[in-house]
């Protein structure tokens, strides 16, 4: 498409050289820079951020002046819409003006920096001027949504095949963590023999809770009880526990949160947000009196949102929301801005914070997870409940004090303790971008063992908020 020839912007030898970054947030298989600081000649090979694949960037010297650029994707020249661009005698092109006025730091290719003029600062500032949804298209989508899902049963959830396993109460606790921790898996539900029905479920909070509770002095239970202590105590122990904190001796066992196969999924979304639960059993019992009851599967907002995105994949446009870059839309937690207040502070923490404290900020803040970051909250890692689990391999929980303990080496400890069936495999921090449109993160946030996005800068990976499944549905729900 592009000839020779010289344009105004290309580099000239012996200037000063600034450091500047072009991102392509779109996806592609493979995407390619071109632009007048290469004549057009040049195609810059762009690579995939990492843990953001549809994310491309590279990091170009260029002079001081006016540019223009230009983005081969899949074999197509393609320009940012959302960045200042031009029609001229290469069609299209995206343009960048970088000056040398006092004030503006310049970086020459041996002191490597961030330009004010970076071409990710304008992509992904929150705050910048993006269209914004009109009300009557948000309740268009939103009642798209709500039809879909009111029409729609757990039926739909089940698997062609699959195992679902449940712990009888009478287990020991102790054995009851190592099965969720062999078999992969984060919460079961529990099975009473003698009433015949679910109770139940256990979850990786209760190992949080029964840690900090071995680590408490005062404490009537001990790691040698853990041998004999049944999931059925532990739970009465638990509801103990809640009516001291809570203070109210009535305080009343809470019944298991189930639904049927032929609940709608709007019904099975609902009680997942309105109890702060992770999933649903679906359970089904051929007698009219509900006994001898089947489980059938475990619902959770994930395999829901795939039926969202599988089902509105071809006709998107009948839900004009999904289109809109997350940063325009009241959705998830943020890091406040100077001068702006926020309802609820995001937590982070350092890598050298205690596990203490962070099974005690999992446990007050009531989240799923914790972003770890350094000192410029550039992100590093993650710590969920689900990991855990991770110190039930050969007794960890026993040889290490929470207080002692660093978040870097329960994380290191948990990488060395693998899950066998791959629960904890795979890319950790799964990330995405305040320009991404809401169907890429919800299409992200629908694939299993995924339940929250860490938004981050592009380049620096500087954490700027997070959204989980719970913020996907309530917004979506209204």
């Amino acid at each position: 498409m592009f000839g020779s020839g010289s344009e105004t912007g290309h580099e000239s030898r012996g200037s000063i050289l600034i450091p500047t970054r072009f991102v392509w947030p779109y996806g592609g298989r493979r995407v390619l820079l071109s632009g007048s600081f290469t004549r057009w000649l040049e195609h810059i090979p762009m690579s995939p951020m990492e843990g953001c694949p549809t994310v491309f960037q590279v990091l170009w010297n260029l002079s001081p002046g006016y540019h223009k650029y230009k983005f081969f994707v899949d074999g197509e020249w393609r320009h940012d819409e959302h960045q200042p661009f031009e029609s001229g005698n290469y069609g299209v092109v995206n343009t960048i003006f970088l000056t040398r006025e006092p004030g503006i730091a310049n970086f020459t290719p041996e002191t490597p920096g961030r330009s004010n003029m970076d071409v990710d600062n304008d992509v992904f500032v929150r705050g910048e001027a993006v269209p914004r949804i009109t009300g009557a298209d948000l309740e268009v989508s939103r009642h798209g949504i709500s039809v879909f899902l009111s029409t729609h049963t757990a039926y739909e959830l089940l698997p062609e095949s699959g195992k679902v396993i449940a712990l009888d109460i009478s287990l020991p606790v102790k054995q009851a963590f190592h099965i969720l921790y062999e078999q992969g898996i984060p919460v079961a539900p529990l099975w009473d023999f003698c009433k015949g029905q679910f109770v139940g479920v256990l979850s990786a909070l209760d190992f949080i809770l029964i840690l900090k509770e071995l680590g408490n002095h005062g404490s009537n239970l001990t790691e040698e009880e853990l041998e004999t202590h049944t999931i059925a105590a532990w739970k009465e122990g638990k509801l103990q526990l809640n009516r001291q904190i809570n203070g109210n001796a009535r305080s009343c066992p809470r019944h298991i949160i189930d639904a049927g196969p032929y609940d709608s999924l709007k019904e099975v979304s609902l009680k997942i947000l309105q109890n702060k639960v992770a999933t649903v059993p679906i359970v089904h019992s051929s007698s009219p009196d509900g006994s001898f009851p089947q489980l059938l599967h475990l619902a959770s907002l994930s395999g829901i949102l795939k039926c969202i995105c599988r089902h509105f994949r071809h006709s998107s446009s009948s839900l004009p929301v999904l289109q809109q870059p997350i940063c325009a839309i009241p959705l998830g937690t943020w890091v406040p801005r100077i001068g702006e207040s926020n309802g609820r502070p995001l937590a982070m923490l350092r890598p050298n914070a205690s596990l203490g404290a962070a099974l005690s900020l999992l446990v007050q803040a009531e989240v799923s997870s914790i972003p770890i970051v350094d000192d410029n909250d550039s992100l590093l890692d993650i710590y969920s409940r689900s990991d855990i689990t991770a110190l039930a391999k050969d007794k960890a929980y026993t040889q290490i004090s929470l207080d002692e303990m660093s978040i870097h080496q329960a994380l290191q400890l948990g990488q060395v303790a693998n899950s066998p069936y791959g629960f904890f495999s795979g890319q950790r921090c799964q990330m995405c971008l305040g320009s991404d449109p809401l169907h890429k993160v919800m299409e992200r946030l629908a694939n299993p063992g995924i339940r929250r996005l860490v938004i981050v800068e592009a380049g620096s990976k500087r954490v700027e908020g997070i959204i989980s499944l719970s913020d996907v549905f309530r917004f979506l729900l209204g």
